[in-house]
């Protein structure tokens, strides 16, 4: 009986998409004169592999920071929420809340999953890049080629390119152990797992140490935060055991993007009130620019300008308001309403007393 297959099912289209990149970018490096066979021609394919899978996340990486400054925006409101149902474990309390929160986001038009959306999008095309390489040697001893544009001639030079000549693509920690010249390749395995730990660990930290208001580091989403940068690497730590060498140069230099990216993003378009806004608004300083009400960058007197412009509507529409009466205790108000009857009726007897007999 034959087996139905899901999760091979939900690759297949995946896995050819990996598979027509792949064969695409070596197509290109073979046409340079690159070795076919060669692991440094494999490894350049990998990398363009990730070039053109990051480069289709902006699209989702420009929504992701949106949503994550609209998430700031409204997190005052999501405490108030919080608040206002803390202790209240009843069926209709929690749905009452979830309403409510619900509502917030579609209001300012952001859920917390959008956040997460490019990480979401690319676990599936590594998880068929996975599949691809895992099934490189089974394919190879049995002449056998991938799903899509992967011959059985392209996949035999992919099972005998070697990085340095020594290491296979689809080797992994655990199979390199048991080779009897896989000493080297361990070697190379474990530091490329290493850096891209570290590469993941750095990003991270960059993240919550520059790029977070004051406000959201008061909040429990940024002890998750902290927690997460800790336990992520040991996650990769014991998973990386597993992952074929093509999926830890796959994930280093991706990791690399994500850094350079990060670090773009916070250079240039911090979050408000974080310390690299603060650190972008002194460097603009230097340079006589300065940030106006819009977000643009703009010369210091234009900026200036601005202010007291703001300033002079505020004094202006503080004017206009009508001024508020302070309030007063009931004893003070009994004591002044006395006060103004009794001189309404000494003005009332003075009238009287003035008037002309007849």
């Amino acid at each position: 009986m034959v087996q139905f297959d899901l999760i091979g099912t939900i690759l297949w289209p995946l896995k050819w998409a990996v598979e027509l990149v792949l064969v695409g970018w070596h197509s290109l490096f073979t046409a340079m004169g690159m070795p076919p066979a060669a692991g440094l021609t494999w490894v350049l394919s990998i990398v363009g592999l990730v070039l053109i899978v990051r480069a289709a996340l902006i699209p989702l990486f420009v929504k992701q920071i949106k949503s994550q400054r609209k998430m700031m925006e409204i997190a005052p409101e999501l405490r108030k929420v919080q608040e206002k149902y803390r202790g209240k474990r009843d069926q209709l309390s929690r749905e009452a809340m979830s309403r409510e929160t619900m509502a917030l986001y579609k209001k300012h038009g952001t859920t917390p999953v959008s956040s997460c959306l490019p990480l979401l999008v690319q676990m599936p095309i590594f998880f068929a890049l996975f599949s691809v390489l895992n099934d490189v040697s089974k394919h190879a001893n049995s002449n056998q080629g991938g799903v899509g544009l992967l011959t059985p001639e392209l996949t035999r030079e992919f099972y005998d390119a070697r990085l340095f000549d020594v290491a296979s693509m689809h080797v992994n920690l655990v199979t390199a152990w048991g080779q009897p010249d896989g000493q080297v390749t361990v070697v190379i395995l474990l530091a490329l797992v290493v850096l891209m730990i570290a590469s993941q660990f750095f990003t991270q930290l960059q993240i919550i140490s520059k790029n977070l208001s004051p406000e959201a580091k008061t909040g429990q989403a940024y002890q998750m935060q902290k927690i997460m940068l800790y336990i992520l690497p040991l996650a990769f730590i014991f998973s990386g055991v597993f992952f074929p060498l093509g999926v830890v140069i796959y994930w280093f230099v991706s990791n690399l993007w994500t850094m350079v990216q990060q670090f773009i993003v916070i250079r240039e378009m911090p979050t408000p009130g974080s310390d690299a806004a603060k650190a972008r608004e002194e460097r603009l300083a230097r340079k006589g620019k300065a940030i106006d009400a819009a977000g643009k960058v703009v010369p210091m007197e234009k900026y200036q300008a601005e202010q007291q412009r703001l300033l002079d509507e505020a004094e202006r529409a503080r004017a206009a308001a009508p001024k508020r009466q302070q309030p007063v205790g009931k004893q003070r108000a009994k004591k002044q309403q006395s006060t103004k009857n009794t001189g309404a009726a000494g003005g009332a007897a003075g009238g009287s007393g003035s008037a002309p007999a007849s």
